[in-house]
């Protein structure tokens, strides 16, 4: 069976205020991933749209939606699903958990 990679500690939870958003690109991960604050619930998807090399951590949220800040395709956080074209292809969801105050990342597994 092979090792669970161990989880990526992206930020403080006091650094994600509710409504807000984190960017991570660093050990632990091999591409961006962002996370969002949505009235308290935390979402970890890959950071770039899958329609245009855009920062969905510069998007707009809406409901559980964060709608790419270029072409306006919206993508479920939740599921990773966008809603609708330009984009096609979903965006990986990733499990989050909190620790001793720290917003942790299971990258690559994906959001229950």
């Amino acid at each position: 069976m092979p090792d669970t990679p161990a989880p990526v500690a992206v930020c403080t939870v006091e650094a994600l205020p509710d409504g807000g958003a984190v960017r991570y690109d660093g050990p632990g991960t091999s591409a961006p991933i962002s996370v969002f604050n949505v009235d308290g619930e935390l979402y970890a998807i890959d950071d770039t749209c899958t329609h245009a090399e855009e920062s969905l951590a510069d998007g707009w949220v809406e409901d559980c939606a964060v709608e790419c800040p270029r072409h306006a395709s919206a993508f479920d956080l939740r599921t990773g699903v966008p809603s609708g074209p330009p984009a096609i292809r979903p965006v990986r969801t990733h499990r989050v958990e909190v620790a001793d105050g720290q917003v942790l990342v299971h990258v690559g597994e994906p959001r229950p």
